[in-house]
C-alpha cells in the first residue's frame, strides 16, 4: 500500500510532488508569510525553525511530506502522517496553504485529491489530528465529512510549551464514497 500511497498527484494544474531539498527555499518564503499561524502548530516552520523543522519533515519517520504546486508556483505542504499498512490507516496532517491563496478552494482540492487517492489505492480509515484552538482546519475538514469522535486531552507539547488537546477526526472509505 505504501508504495502507491506516496506517488505524486495531480488534479489539472494542481500537484502534490514529493517534497525534497530542491523545495526548501519556496517552500521557506511561503511559510514566512504567515509568522503567527506557528502557535497553533506542533513545530514550527517560522523563519527562526524553519531549516530545523524542513529537515525533519523530509527525512522520513513516518512522514511522506509533498509540496503542494499551483501551476509552477509553490503554495504549500501537506503529509501523510503514521501510515499503518496492517490497520489500513493513515493521518493526513503537516498542512500549510500560503496566505495569498487561502479561501480560493485550493485547500479543498487538495484534500479530496488525497482522499480520493488514499481511499483508491486501498485506505478504509484516514485521521486529521487538529489542535483544539484551530477552528479553520476544524471547519475545513467537517465540510469533507469527517466525524470528530473526540479530543486527545494534553495529547503532545508543542514547539511553544503548550500542552496541546488534540481534535480527533476521521473518514472512512464507505463515507467517502457515499458522498462523491
Amino acid at each position: 500500500m505504501l508504495d502507491r500511497l506516496y506517488v505524486d498527484l495531480a488534479d489539472g494544474d494542481l500537484k502534490l510532488v514529493r517534497l525534497s531539498a530542491a523545495h526548501r527555499e519556496a517552500l521557506r518564503a511561503v511559510c514566512a508569510a504567515d509568522a503567527d499561524i506557528w502557535t497553533i502548530y506542533s513545530s514550527s516552520f517560522g523563519p527562526d525553525h524553519f531549516d530545523t523543522s524542513f529537515a525533519a519533515l523530509i527525512g522520513g519517520g513516518g512522514r511522506m511530506p509533498y509540496a503542494i504546486l499551483a501551476g509552477d508556483r509553490l503554495v504549500g505542504m501537506t503529509a501523510w502522517l503514521r501510515p499503518d499498512v496492517s490497520a489500513q490507516t493513515v493521518e493526513v496532517g503537516n498542512s500549510f496553504i500560503d496566505p495569498a491563496v487561502r479561501g480560493t478552494g485550493l485547500n479543498d482540492r487538495v484534500k479530496r485529491l488525497m482522499l480520493d487517492h488514499a481511499f483508491a489505492v486501498g485506505v478504509r480509515r484516514i485521521e486529521f489530528r487538529i489542535d483544539e484552538r484551530n477552528g479553520r482546519s476544524q471547519a475545513a475538514v467537517a465540510k469533507l465529512g469527517c466525524t470528530k469522535e473526540g479530543v486527545l486531552r494534553s495529547e503532545r507539547i508543542t514547539w511553544t510549551g503548550h500542552v496541546r488537546d488534540t481534535g480527533l477526526w476521521s473518514l472512512l472509505a464507505d463515507e467517502w464514497a457515499a458522498r462523491s
